[in-house]
């Protein structure tokens, strides 16, 4: 961990895959395409992460955790750089992707009964 100032802590790539839960291959390539913004860097070019650039890889790792495709992590990452103006834009988005993420809940629910189903017969047989 790197302390710029008395309130501005910045952490090595490692640190922030630590923190994160990305690796840093995946951090690499979120800056590449512009998922994250430029990443502070110290006069040999090592990357440099901040909190807030933590906060924001928190929102990626739930987006990418429930499934949301790359592209469309790409633009709701633009819709927020763009500012407030694209709030209305931001919600369709996260309502849609929501709509999906309660779709393959539903669907694992059916398959969490159909295996519940099985154990009950395999354990009516024996």
């Amino acid at each position: 961990m790197t302390s710029v100032n008395a309130t501005s802590v910045l952490y090595s790539i490692s640190e922030c895959a630590d923190r994160s839960g990305f690796s840093p291959d995946t951090l690499r390539y979120y800056e590449k395409v512009g998922l994250i913004g430029p990443v502070a860097r110290t006069a040999t070019g090592q990357r440099r992460f901040s909190q807030p650039d933590l906060d924001w890889l928190g929102t990626l790792k739930c987006l990418r955790d429930t499934g949301m495709p790359i592209e469309q992590m790409c633009r709701f990452a633009e819709l927020v750089r763009d500012g407030d103006h694209t709030i209305a834009d931001r919600i369709v988005l996260l309502e849609e992707h929501r709509k999906a993420v309660d779709a393959r809940i539903a669907d694992f629910e059916a398959k969490r009964d159909y295996i519940t189903g099985k154990i009950d017969y395999y354990r009516s047989v024996r």
